[in-house]
């Protein structure tokens, strides 16, 4: 019998290795072609390796917790006469499937199941809101006593804590890091060690598009179905800016600068394991329900854990607003390889001079990171104060869309 090796897939750029969550089968186990058989973490998204073939799983390489390359051997598959059944495609493993206890099929995201897992419930159990049970079914289905089993045998030991231990009567935890959480710590300290790292600030009067969006937020939910947010203006000012600083829209290779003539924007949502920054593609080409729509996604589907690697790829500029948690100033930390990135911050009435008066107005500080290798000082203040521009005369996003 001709034995089939399981390996780690391409999973996309910059995606060069992962950690295995959990194998959802066991040595010795029949499986079919296009069936999940293990979880990957990776630095952006979870994802599932499907079977290749029918046959039976011979062997495990790496146990839960192990940390795997791209292209290595996860296990083998000997095939055998499995009794046949419509096989399932095989494809990227985004879909997990599970049997519930009466036999059915359940369809559930990995980090619905890993939820599951750590609320010690069965995802069997879990009504699903669409298709497949996601990560927020499952919190709904925990409030107000969720129903307590033993939790799986195999559950990983990235999720895992050690057991609590006193030192000087005071309680310590150690906890791994999970995969993403340790990328994005290592690529925060690389991003501050090969770059030139410069910040700017500027503030922004918010009146005029208060104003705007007072104006037209009920005939614009009514037309597109979305509410009119703050995001998509900064999205299209900077998209304008960056047209006249383009430097700002590239990336260093070598000892050349890579200017992008497209603007694939960036914008930080939050998920579980910290801030992951989905894209807008061909953002200068999308009108203001577009983009209000598409951010609005994207935080959905990173909270329930559907975002995929396609969401995360590339991107030429970025954009993260520290404000919905309540941040008035902050310092945002380059997405490499890009060399800018706009922070937005919290909006707060402050009394300001106008027209010779002191008057109360909404304020909101942005802030420019920059790779100061290729973007000049007088650059990024220039484009900071571009961006503000075009935000306190909304009308003017018009001409420059």
């Amino acid at each position: 019998m001709a034995a089939v090796n399981i390996v780690v897939p391409e999973m996309g750029e910059s995606v060069v290795d992962a950690r295995v969550a959990r194998w959802l089968k066991q040595e010795g186990d029949a499986v079919r072609a296009g069936e999940a058989l293990i979880e990957l973490e990776t630095d952006k998204v979870d994802v599932e390796v499907s079977a290749p073939k029918n046959g039976v799983l011979q062997h495990i390489a790496h146990a839960a917790g192990s940390d795997v390359k791209i292209g290595e051997v996860l296990g083998t598959i000997t095939e055998s006469g499995v009794a046949s059944e419509p096989p399932a495609a095989v494809g990227p493993p985004a879909r997990p499937i599970e049997k519930g206890a009466a036999g059915r099929t359940i369809a559930a995201t990995p980090s619905a199941r890993k939820a599951a897992r750590d609320q010690h419930i069965e995802i069997a159990a879990v009504k699903a809101s669409g298709p497949r049970v996601t990560k927020a079914d499952v919190e709904s289905a925990v409030a107000p006593a969720p129903p307590r089993v033993q939790a799986p045998a195999s559950a990983p030991p990235s999720s895992a804590a050690a057991p609590p231990r006193e030192a000087g009567g005071r309680v310590e935890e150690r906890v791994r890091m999970t995969k993403r959480r340790a990328t994005i710590a290592k690529r925060l300290v690389e991003a501050q060690h090969t770059a030139a790292l410069l910040t700017t600030f500027n503030e922004v009067d918010m009146t005029a598009v208060m104003a705007l969006r007072d104006r037209h937020k009920e005939s614009f939910k009514t037309k597109f179905g979305i509410g009119l947010g703050i995001a998509s203006f900064f999205v299209k000012a900077s998209i304008a800016a960056l047209h006249e600083f383009p430097r700002l829209n590239a990336e260093i290779q070598g000892d050349e600068m890579v200017l992008k003539h497209y603007y694939d924007i960036g914008v930080a949502v939050g998920a579980a394991e910290g801030l992951v920054v989905p894209v807008l593609r061909d953002a200068d080409r999308l009108s203001f329900a577009a983009i209000e729509s598409g951010i609005r996604d994207f935080a959905a589907r990173a909270k329930n854990g559907t975002l995929t690697l396609e969401d995360l790829r590339g991107g030429t500029f970025s954009i993260t607003n520290g404000g919905v948690y309540g941040s008035l100033m902050s310092t945002p930390i380059l997405n490499p390889p890009q060399v800018g990135i706009l922070g937005l911050h919290a909006i707060k009435a402050r009394p300001v001079g106008v027209n010779g008066q002191v008057v109360l107005r909404p304020m909101m500080y942005i802030a420019l990171t920059y790779d100061h290798r290729i973007v000049d000082g007088a650059e990024a203040v220039q484009f900071l104060v571009r961006v503000k521009d075009l935000v306190e005369d909304p009308g003017a996003l018009l001409v420059e869309s």
